[in-house]
């Protein structure tokens, strides 16, 4: 099977949170935009999304998820009705609504939303004729620098179309979940080769952030097979926290709740407080 490249470059810095849990650095600090992304579809991007933004919301600082799949599936899962949904991420990029009426806050104190709506599956062949194309999110985005705004999450859609290069020119770095399983690098060279042309032509300090290995099967001898060789390609740029395949993860968003709302004791919640500890540590690490 033929290895992708990643380039080791660091995710930049942005200011960790205070000791006492709150947003450190100045008021008029840019957030920290990381685009979820992988073209497969179900290795638990989105399921990644809601529960890492909720983690990192539960730790008192600011988050804001981005939730650029036309399936709306973060939406969802953050228990966004259909009908909450006109102001959505298709008016957001077509420029009819600025990002601080988009968003709108979930049940999740310090996490808010700019959901998807019906319209968005159409925004991807509207875009092609719009002037600056890849650049919409960007400028969008734009109006979070000194809002309070901590973390935005972008969750991209399972494909590398124009939406998820819209992610990726207006992100500082990418996150990539990746299931354990057979073919868990299959697909990820296109990946790392769309990010590359992104570098080149729009973004060149886009970053890595991280791979985290998710639906991890204990009792399958497989998953300890792939976790072993995500590891020795691409060293410390995987996670050290694995999230579990878990039956209450899978039920929480039929409730319209992230898992840690819907059974923080679970083997998947502690999971993903893990995984947003990590985060947090790495970059204080950068920062220091």
């Amino acid at each position: 099977m033929p290895r992708p490249q990643l380039d080791a470059r660091p995710a930049p810095a942005r200011a960790p949170a205070d000791a006492d849990g709150g947003a450190g650095g100045p008021a008029g600090r840019a957030p920290h935009i990381i685009a979820i992304a992988n073209q497969k579809g179900g290795v638990g991007k989105t399921t990644t999304a809601i529960n890492l933004a909720t983690a990192l919301a539960a730790t008192k600082v600011r988050v804001l998820v981005i939730d650029l799949d036309p399936q709306g599936n973060a939406s969802t899962g953050f228990g966004i009705a259909r009908e909450a949904r006109r102001q959505d991420t298709y008016r957001l990029l077509s420029g009819d609504l600025p990002l601080s009426q988009a968003a709108i806050p979930t049940q999740v104190p310090g996490l808010s939303i700019v959901p998807a709506g019906v319209d968005l599956a159409g925004a991807e062949v509207e875009l092609v004729a719009t002037e600056q194309r890849e650049q919409r999110l960007t400028e969008a985005l734009g109006a979070a620098t000194g809002a309070g705004v901590d973390y935005i999450l972008i969750d991209c859609p399972p494909a590398l179309g124009l939406l998820t290069i819209n992610a990726l020119v207006a992100a500082h770095a990418v996150l990539i979940p990746l299931q354990c399983e057979f073919f868990a690098l299959e697909g990820i060279s296109h990946l790392m080769r769309t990010i590359e042309r992104v570098r080149g032509r729009f973004n060149p300090a886009l970053a890595i952030q991280g791979i985290v290995l998710t639906m991890f099967d204990k009792r399958n001898n497989l998953s300890d097979m792939v976790a072993q060789d995500v590891r020795s390609y691409f060293g410390d740029k995987v996670y050290r926290t694995v999230i579990p395949r878990n039956v209450r993860v899978s039920e929480a968003p039929s409730h319209g709740k992230p898992v840690l709302l819907y059974d923080v004791g679970c083997a998947g919640s502690k999971a993903y407080i893990q995984l947003a500890g990590e985060l947090i540590r790495q970059h204080r690490t950068l920062a220091a």
